[in-house]
């Protein structure tokens, strides 16, 4: 009996360890893959401010919160089974999809690059205010939403791409996990970086003076902090972009480009201590420079479809701007090209 006992109790004690060693095994899967995915993971948290700002600071949490909600469900419900099909039965798809998302960042980046430097839409950001509203809201969180849709597809993509070698079930457990760490991530920064300057007014209202100081230096540095975050996740879409399209067409059978990265790497790798830093360098900005260069191109021809196709058109000039003016209580004044001024 107490033999038996002996021998239930070994079984037991050997199940534990197959189960810490999957759990550490997933867990190792998650980290991997959330990694490969960090370059898309700040370009959301980049973006997503951008949907609440001038909103009233009362809904600002309640807005984040509904995103939140829509991006877990975008990810557990919608590309979570999508990729899993896809990776069962048709997984030579998956590097296809992985460079189609590779090009819409490429794409993303490099129009945010174009605009800035031709100075597009400053005056939507300068229009008198005149209206405000659930509706406002809800068109925000809608365009927050189908937004974070497409980057959450890229970032289940980078990370299904990471783990395409352990079985299905596995494959699923650790996307489980990073969409649920990613998610709780990126909203959670999202939300802390909306309110800072609220907690900056706080602690300015303290009697301390180190509160005050500290607070006065909260809200006067969140312009520049956001303005930081979007030109990272400007340069990271291109990075991420550029190094899919090089990695992507190296596994098709295209080495060129990315012999050349290498042959560019080659004479900073044997430095003492930093090579391999300086290595990873050579090789971001390579990427990063064809993100950019690749991104240009597709919207040389994308741009002309645009303006020919009915879903191409836009309704008093760029949606996204204007969706978020009108949240802010601001309307886009009308252009010297528009038939109705």
């Amino acid at each position: 009996m107490s033999g038996g006992l002996v021998a239930l109790l070994d079984d037991i004690a050997a199940l534990a360890r197959i189960a810490a060693a999957s759990v550490d095994d997933v867990a190792a899967g998650a980290a991997k893959a959330g990694a490969k995915a960090a370059g898309v993971v700040i370009d959301d948290a980049a973006v997503t401010p951008q949907y609440v700002s001038g909103a009233d600071p009362s809904r600002e949490l309640p807005m984040i919160k509904r995103i939140f909600w829509g991006s877990l469900r975008n990810k557990l419900f919608i590309i979570l089974p999508a990729l899993l099909l896809i990776s069962a039965f048709i997984p030579g798809v998956i590097p296809f999809i992985l460079m189609l998302g590779g090009t819409y960042l490429c794409y993303e980046g490099a129009e945010k690059v174009w605009h800035k430097l031709r100075g597009h839409h400053a005056a939507e950001e300068e229009t008198p205010a005149v209206d405000r509203g659930p509706e406002a809201e809800a068109k925000v969180t809608k365009g927050a939403i189908t937004t974070d849709f497409i980057l959450s597809c890229e970032i289940m993509v980078i990370a299904m791409n990471e783990v395409s070698a352990e079985s299905l079930w596995a494959r699923a457990v650790i996307l489980v996990v990073v969409a649920l760490a990613i998610t709780v991530l990126v909203y959670g920064a999202v939300a802390l970086i909306v309110k800072m300057d609220d907690i900056g007014l706080h602690l300015a209202a303290k009697d301390s003076a180190g509160s005050q100081r500290f607070g006065e230096l909260l809200v006067k540095g969140m312009p520049s902090v956001l303005t930081t975050i979007t030109v990272i996740g400007t340069v990271a879409m291109l990075w991420v972009g550029g190094h899919i399209m090089l990695q992507g067409a190296y596994d098709l059978g295209w080495h060129v480009p990315y012999d050349l990265v290498h042959v560019l790497e080659a004479p900073v790798a044997g430095i003492p201590v930093l090579g391999g830093f300086l290595a990873w360098l050579v090789n971001t900005l390579c990427s990063a420079v064809l993100g950019l260069a690749w991104g240009l191109l597709v919207m040389a021809i994308v741009h002309p479809l645009l303006k020919v196709l009915p879903f191409g058109k836009k309704k008093g000039g760029h949606e996204e701007g204007d969706i978020r003016a009108e949240l802010a209580g601001y309307r886009p004044t009308k252009r010297n090209d528009d038939p109705a001024s």
